[in-house]
Parts: structure tokens; sequence; C-alpha cells
């Protein structure tokens, strides 16, 4: 089941240095192809329709929860993270999405209570 490393990157007062930032991002893929990585969204600012979020968006889909991990822990990531580290703010996370045919529905079912039990 694809996994998805999402990052709200988020504005520090001093800004960031591009030199960095533009090396970070031309080495990431490179670290990313050996575990299926793709971004799916990178580096934008999104339509804020609920809550604060000031930032950007970057968004990138693995084959699965363990390729994920082990992109995040590779020596080739971790040699670049501070690249990032160092010009912002950030909140990473991994969340597994949902198998092919997924009905909200069913979940629906499985949280509802059961029925009281008729009595006399």
């Amino acid at each position: 089941m694809t996994t998805y490393a999402i990052c709200h990157l988020q504005p520090r007062e001093t800004p960031p240095d591009m030199a960095e930032i533009a090396d970070y991002i031309e080495r990431i893929q490179a670290t990313m192809d050996p575990f299926g990585g793709r971004f799916l969204v990178h580096g934008v600012e999104p339509e804020v329709i609920e809550g604060p979020w000031p930032g950007a968006i970057v968004m990138i889909g693995f084959p699965d929860t363990a390729a994920a991990r082990d992109w995040w822990d590779s020596d080739a990531y971790q040699e670049l993270l501070p690249l990032r580290v160092r010009n912002f703010d950030c909140r990473t996370v991994l969340v597994p999405g949902v198998p092919d045919g997924y009905d909200a529905s069913t979940t629906a079912r499985k949280l509802r209570p059961a029925p009281a039990p008729l009595t006399d």
C-alpha cells in the first residue's frame, strides 16, 4: 500500500540559503530512486480552506511504509538532510494510504456501537 512522506515547510524569520536549497533539491531525487520514491507535490503553497497553514508542502509517494522509512534512514538522505534543516522548519510525517477499493462507509459501520439488546 502506498505510503506518503508529507513535509510542511514553514518559513523562518531569516531567509534561507538558496544555494543550499538548490543543492538539496538537485540531489534529493537520487536518494529516493532506490526506494521507489517520487514527488507528488513539491514545494507549493496550498490554498488554505480551514485553519492556519503558513508555508509550503512537499509530498513524496513510496511503494510502502518500509520503503519510505528506509529512504528516510538511508545514509544518502541523512547526509543531505542538514541542507534542509538549516534553512526551514519542517513537520514531516509518513502516512499510509488506503487500499484499492476503500469505502469509507465500511469504516463508519465498524465505528457504530452495537444496537442495545431489546428488553421486555
